[in-house]
């Protein structure tokens, strides 16, 4: 089934799509490193995730704005893929690969969903558009 008007609204869907996905990984970097809220499974962690909760903190800024999305979203999808693989396949004594089973649900969303906005850009309404890189 085709939905001729609903395809109008494409580019700026796109680029609502972007910022709900930059401001999601935002809020986990927020998280991570200000420890805001205070979340219990973020009470002790490693120096690893640290350094992705850098990489959510800023690159998730650039998605929101659509500033070099392009890029930071292809880092972003890499990231997820390596948190799914090493903070969630491999928590216990063997390895759990279904999702539902050890938390890497979201991991896993957002890994395709910035693959798909390396592949696809930031839309109408960026940064990029704006000056023309997109």
């Amino acid at each position: 089934m085709n939905f001729p008007y609903l395809t109008r609204f494409q580019p700026v869907l796109l680029s609502l799509f972007r910022f709900i996905t930059g401001l999601l990984l935002f809020q986990y970097g927020v998280a991570k490193l200000f420890k805001f809220p205070v979340l219990p499974y973020f009470a002790n962690i490693p120096p690893l995730i640290y350094a992705a909760g850098a990489l959510e903190l800023v690159l998730g800024a650039l998605l929101m704005i659509g500033l070099f999305t392009r890029l930071s979203a292809f880092i972003l999808s890499g990231e997820m893929a390596f948190a799914y693989f090493m903070g969630h396949m491999f928590k216990g004594d063997t390895p759990v690969f279904l999702p539902l089973l050890n938390g890497g649900t979201a991991a896993i969303l957002f890994c395709f969903a910035c693959l798909y906005l390396a592949s696809a850009g930031g839309g109408s309404v960026s940064a990029d558009a704006a000056m023309g890189k997109d």
